[in-house]
């Protein structure tokens, strides 16, 4: 199983990006899937998670703006991205607890998309 990211970019101060991830190989069931982004020089941090009851937390610091959904008839979650400002500039990866069709239930992660925030 690997998980498959896009959507990141390049966007000026004010814009908006979508980010998508989507687990390939055969799932028996995914529970909570989330997002977290690292910048340069820093640790990394969660964003948003959503659980399989569609339970959803943020970080403060993307509250009102970040919008994080999923898709269970294509297994794929979301992070709707609003007013994005410098300080949203990271590398975002995707993280999903799954099971596989045949395997252990774990998390798995995503390659990382760049988001850039920039005039």
């Amino acid at each position: 199983v690997q998980l498959v990211e896009s959507g990141g970019g390049l966007v000026q101060p004010g814009g908006s990006l979508r980010l998508s991830c989507a687990p390939s190989g055969s799932i028996f069931r995914i529970y909570a899937m989330g997002w977290y982004r690292q910048a340069p020089g820093k640790q990394r941090e969660l964003v948003a998670t959503i659980t399989s009851g569609d339970s959803t937390s943020y970080a403060d610091s993307v509250k009102g703006r970040f919008t994080i959904s999923r898709d269970n008839a294509d297994n794929t979650v979301y992070l709707l991205m609003n007013s994005l400002n410098p300080e949203d500039t990271a590398v975002y990866y995707c993280n999903v607890d799954l099971k596989p069709e045949w395997g252990v239930r774990r998390d798995y992660w995503g390659q990382g998309t760049q988001v850039t925030v920039s005039s």
